[in-house]
């Protein structure tokens, strides 16, 4: 199973906190890896969002280039739990790929819990992607950092 974590892109300040829009640079940033990750994602890869309005207008720029629709999941909404991305995600065994786009500081605990084992405060970068990859190698179960993606690199 392939696990994507989509960081929000860049996103005005104020409150409330679920309607903050993206800036103008955040659309530039969620535009760059949208592209990327249309360029590397499987067809069949599902995509689930955070109700707040940065993360759909990010999850909205895949959208835009691909025609693939994502679904709003009110369990990734800023305050979510390792616990809720990975069963939301369907982790470890689920099939296929599966798109996360979320916020910190979630993401970067689910990113350190996966691969250091415990939650820590590791920082996925705006509107950035880690791409995790759980598979079975001589009958045991890996997991392979495949990708970590940031806008500014694109």
């Amino acid at each position: 199973m392939d696990l994507i974590l989509w960081r929000h892109a860049e996103a005005e300040d104020g409150n409330p906190d679920l309607t903050r829009k993206l800036t103008a640079r955040g659309h530039k940033q969620a535009r760059r890896i949208a592209e990327w990750l249309h360029a590397h994602l499987p067809d069949s890869a599902r995509v689930l969002a955070s109700p707040a309005v940065r993360t759909q207008q990010t999850a909205q720029a895949l959208a835009a280039l691909t025609q693939r629709k994502f679904k709003t999941v009110d369990a990734l909404a800023p305050g979510a739990t390792v616990d809720d991305v990975l069963t939301t995600a369907g982790w470890p065994d689920g099939k296929g790929a599966v798109v996360i786009v979320g916020h910190q500081p979630t993401l970067g605990w689910v990113a350190s819990h996966l691969l250091a084992g415990r939650v820590q405060d590791w920082s996925v970068k705006k509107g950035g992607v880690w791409w995790l990859q759980s598979r079975d190698r001589e009958g045991g179960g890996q997991l392979v950092l495949r990708a970590v993606v940031n806008p500014d690199l694109l």
